[in-house]
């Protein structure tokens, strides 16, 4: 079982849900203005209001029997296939977990492990443009709608999510089988990219993720090697 709780705004779905966690089951909460979202290592995740899902589940560290680098895998992996199912679209997993439709980011995820009451939980936070229209200062970016022409019902869109993602949590996968599936719908993968390491540009190909989060890449001028985030940088 789960609830879920619709946030009329606040400032981070990920902070506010830590006051709502219910011990016996799952909680999500999710708002369609969230003011102050955070990403990856410190990034701000902003929104515009009405436009956007801003949601976080809280499950019991003991409820799930894979890795923190698995739990993020395969996160990225359930948003990723909502997303294609939903819009028929060509969906990618940009390593370590954003979402790539039809070349544009549209949606960012931040997972985080808490104590709350004594008790350890895993924070999924995830944020997904459904909407939004204008992203003239963010030309990586773009929303469910600028990417495929679809308009959805946002809290249809919100229910719709929560229930995939609920459903696919429950599931009994294996970490080999969450590596398989992340790897094959990784972004740029054996494609030539242009990658940024120490302010230097080369091309380089994507090879794989492994089971630790690092990602390795096959440089121009430096052959194989592994990367952790931040470490290095794609430009599409």
């Amino acid at each position: 079982m789960s609830q879920l709780i619709h946030l009329e705004s606040c400032f981070s779905t990920n902070d506010e849900i830590i006051t709502l966690i219910n011990d016996d089951e799952s909680t999500a909460v999710f708002t369609f203005n969230q003011l102050k979202g955070r990403g990856q290592y410190g990034n701000i995740w902003k929104v515009n209001p009405n436009q956007n899902l801003a949601y976080s589940l809280a499950v019991r560290n003991d409820k799930i029997n894979i890795s923190a680098t698995s739990l993020n895998y395969y996160t990225a992996i359930i948003v990723r296939d909502f997303l294609d199912n939903l819009t028929k679209s060509q969906a990618r997993i940009k390593w370590p977990n954003d979402i790539i439709l039809n070349g544009k980011k549209v949606c960012g995820i931040l997972i985080e492990k808490k104590k709350v009451n004594q008790q350890t939980y895993y924070i999924l936070g995830i944020g997904i443009n459904v909407l939004q229209e204008d992203y003239s200062q963010l030309p990586k970016a773009g929303s469910v709608f600028t990417a495929t022409g679809l308009r959805f019902d946002l809290q249809k869109f919100a229910t719709d999510f929560h229930q995939t993602l609920i459903s696919r949590l429950n599931n009994n996968i294996s970490e080999k089988e969450i590596l398989n599936q992340y790897n094959r719908f990784l972004f740029r993968k054996n494609e030539i990219s242009v990658f940024q390491k120490n302010n230097v540009r080369q091309n380089g190909i994507i090879k794989n993720a492994d089971e630790n989060g690092f990602l390795w890449i096959d440089l121009e001028n430096e052959g194989l090697q592994k990367f952790f985030h931040k470490e290095i940088e794609m430009f599409y």
